[in-house]
């Protein structure tokens, strides 16, 4: 046992572990942003994907928001893939 002062500006072990990592400005925190379902499974499962990136350090952002807008292009790709209505086609020319 010592009786040793910690020295100014030094935290000490109680104020350290009372603080935790929420005051380490530079530690991930959610956004806590709400998400609106949208009636689309596979749309729905790429926007809670979102979530992923709250619990990241920014430079992990970025996979998680590729990762998204990869999913959400290919959703909408596919809606233009579906079959529908055919292409409105010209009538043949005249010919006089």
């Amino acid at each position: 046992m010592t009786d040793s002062v910690p020295e100014a500006g030094t935290p000490t072990e109680a104020a350290t572990a009372q603080a935790g990592p929420a005051s380490d400005p530079a530690a991930p925190a959610p956004l806590e942003i709400s998400r609106v379902r949208t009636g689309n499974a596979e749309v729905d499962t790429l926007l809670e994907r979102l979530g992923d990136a709250d619990h990241l350090a920014a430079d992990g952002h970025v996979e998680v928001y590729e990762d998204v807008h990869r999913g959400l292009r290919d959703a909408l790709t596919a809606l233009d893939a579906r079959p529908g209505l055919p292409a409105p086609t010209r009538p043949p020319a005249a010919t006089a």
